[in-house]
Order: C-alpha cells, then structure tokens, then sequence
C-alpha cells in the first residue's frame, strides 16, 4: 500500500450554492486543477473526490458536491447524492459570497446540527466584493469558524489556507485524532499476536487486505510482534512457539478451524470484531447477533458491504453468510445484499441487518449506519459477531471483548423472555 487509504482519511465536505465557486476552491486548495470550473451553473455534476496530505493535519478527502440549489436538468439525483455526503463528511466547509445568505445555507447548517458535525464557513470572492461588517457578525452567530479568501488569487493561497488548517485541525473529530485501537490495547507492548491470513481467491495478487495490513500496522506502533501464518500452518505454527500469544486473530471465514485448533486457555477473536469495534460499535454488533436465534423461514435479511467488488464463486457476503444462515434457520430466507455506499434508505422491511466490517467506511459513516438501522428499530450486527454466532464459537470470539460479550447474552435473555 501506496497511500492511506481513503477509509483513514479526515472526511472534508464542500457544500454551498451552485457556482459559489466550490470547485474553484478545492483546486485552489489541492494547488492543482483537479475539479472543472465553469461560469454554467450545474458544471459539478457529481461528486468530485480529492485526496491529499494537507499538512500539519495528515491524509483527508475533499468532497466537492453539486450546488444545493441545483435547478438544471437531473438536478434532484444530483442533490440526493450531495446530501449523502453528509454521510461521510467528518467536517463541512459551506462556502458563501459576500453579503449573501439564503435558505440554502440555513438547510446545510441545519443538516450538520443534526449530525453533530462542525461547520467551517468560507466566504468566497472577496476580490469581487468585501464582506460587511454586518454580515459577518451574522456568521458569527453561527460559528467563530470563519475564513475569508479569493480562490481565484493563488498568489495567495497560503494567506488562506493556514487559517482553513488551523480551523480543521480546531474542528478535527477526537476519533480522528485519537481513533479507537484495533489490537494495540488487547496485547501489551513486547507480547506477540498471532494473525491467521488465509490466501484464497479473494486475496489480492502480492498484497494482503486492508484489515490484516492495518491490524499488523497497529500491533508495530504498539511495540508488539506479529506472527503471521495461514490457517492450515497455525497449528504447527502454535507448537513451535516457545512462549503462548497473547492474542490471535482469524479472518472469520476460518473461525471454527482457529477455534478448534486454539487451547482455551488463549484468547482469539476475528480481524472483523476488531474493526467492529475500530469503526462502529462492537456492543451493539453483538447485541444485534442475538437476533440470530429468532429469525425465521422467509424472514428479510440485508447483508451489506462497505466496498464495491466482482463477487467470486464463494464469496463470503453474497454465498458463504446466506447458505450459513439458512442451514442455521433451517429454512429459507429473503437476503439482500447491498454494497458499497448503496445503503437502503428502507432499513424498516429487515428483520436483521449483518454488515461487513467497514474497513472501508469512515468511523463516522459507519456509526451512521448504526444509527439509522436503530431509527429503523432493526438489529444491525458484524459479519465477524454473525458467523461466529453461526458456527457456535461466539463465546470464544467474543471474550476479549467482556462488554460485548455481556450485551450479546443479556440481548440472548430478552428475546428469550418475549419467546
């Protein structure tokens, strides 16, 4: 891996009226033309992604969206799109012209409230015409956060960008700055974790996933040694060690194998609770597992995956979890599969939802997810807390995790009591 992948990155959305000059700002920002600017209104017509290293903050994402008041033609699929990127934005940047305020910026302010996400505002094109001392103390009465600049003028761009850096890093998320540990507080520093990799057809030629690349990361800035092994070597791998792991984590399609071959006395889990946790919510993941033990024969079922890829013969979300699931139901199930960021609206119809584990989301648009499947009033769970719920090891899986583990049986005895 080249790059930081996009899930890492802080989230930044671009919002504001068309021809505000959004794109305009975003190549004055990236210092490169990376996004078409026009005087016709509706140029941006779909979201354009922009990643960088935006010094001293680290990796982010640009999203520069259509103008929210987007009349032109295929308009309103343009704005269902731009309001999905409040999904994403960790932090949003409403650019604005002198002197001007509308309905349109009251609906993004109070879209972001709703979401708890913090708000930058850029009045654009001051060249053209200076802010009022009035209208600037109308922004202020919604946020301090506020940068002046001409994104036509890049002899200037420092001018106006180190104050947009200091507002970001003002504004940053905690959980971009201090981001939840994958392994890095269940192994101390100087203990070994052993990660069981399998090479099948859906690992990619020379390189290992995400998940297994990020937790092996975790455990070297934790000071912590990681052994890596595939599943058919662990065995003999476990036998040769001098000392036992501290740790050991499967990828969950080989979870009953792990399980079977690791003494009780280790503790083992899955690279998917991991990121569970890292990226959502873990409790409330085993908690939705519960469910598992009321569905029933013709019960509607959303499988749903973060990232977008050609299904293999065996591949584990749209073949492996459903035939799990059926022979676990013993009978027949009505299974959706949605991927990448086609999450349904409809969450309502489902009687379970079992997600991926979102290596490829942001922790915001995954907790998101959560939150709009707890609107729905519908358990949502983690493909790694599901299939070890399937294959009979959840006990085992989920004890490095005591508070997952407790809300899994205490959710167990409710739905118990209501049977």
């Amino acid at each position: 891996m080249e790059k930081a992948p996009k899930s890492l990155r802080l989230h930044i959305g671009i919002f504001g009226r068309t021809n505000v000059g959004k794109s305009s700002f975003l190549n004055l920002v990236a210092g490169q033309d990376v996004a078409i600017v026009s005087e016709v209104p509706g140029t941006t017509t779909d979201v354009v992604e922009k990643t960088m290293e935006l010094l001293p903050l680290g990796p982010v994402v640009f999203l520069d969206t259509a103008g929210m008041d987007d009349t032109s033609e295929l308009g309103s699929l343009r704005l269902k799109k731009t309001r999905k990127i409040f999904d994403r934005s960790d932090v949003v940047l409403l650019l604005l012209e002198p002197d001007i305020w509308t309905e349109y910026e009251d609906g993004i302010i109070e879209e972001a409230r709703s979401r708890a996400i913090p708000v930058i505002l850029v009045v654009n094109k001051i060249d053209q015409k200076q802010p009022s001392s009035a209208y600037l103390e109308r922004l202020e009465k919604v946020t301090e956060r506020i940068v002046l600049c001409s994104s036509l003028d890049g002899k200037k761009r420092d001018t106006y960008l180190n104050p947009l850096k200091q507002k970001l890093i003002e504004t940053c998320p905690e959980e971009f700055l201090n981001p939840p540990p994958l392994i890095a507080d269940l192994i101390p520093a100087g203990g070994l974790a052993v990660l069981i990799v399998p090479i099948d057809l859906e690992a990619p030629k020379g390189r290992l996933i995400l998940p297994q690349v990020q937790t092996l990361r975790d455990c070297l800035d934790n000071g912590s040694m990681a052994l890596v092994v595939k599943e058919s070597e662990y065995a003999v791998a476990l036998r040769q060690l001098t000392n036992p792991p501290d740790l050991v984590v499967c990828d969950s399609q080989v979870v009953l194998k792990m399980v079977e071959d690791t003494p009780e006395t280790l503790r083992c889990t899955t690279f998917s609770m991991l990121f569970a946790r890292n990226k959502g919510d873990l409790v409330e993941a085993a908690r939705g597992a519960a469910m598992l033990e009321s569905l029933q024969p013709g019960d509607k079922v959303l499988i749903a995956e973060a990232c977008s890829h050609h299904p293999i013969q065996d591949d584990i979300g749209r073949v492996k979890i459903p035939r799990w699931l059926r022979q676990f139901v013993g009978g027949d199930l009505q299974i959706d599969v949605s991927s990448g960021r086609d999450y349904p609206e409809d969450l309502a119809q489902y009687k379970l939802i079992i997600h991926c584990g979102g290596c490829m989301l942001t922790r915001r648009e995954m907790l998101f997810r959560i939150e709009k499947a707890q609107e729905a009033g519908v358990p949502i769970t983690n493909y790694g807390v599901a299939i070890s719920v399937l294959q009979g090891v959840a006990q085992r899986t989920l004890a490095p995790f005591p508070a997952a583990w407790e809300a899994f049986r205490a959710a167990q005895g409710e739905r118990a009591k209501k049977a």
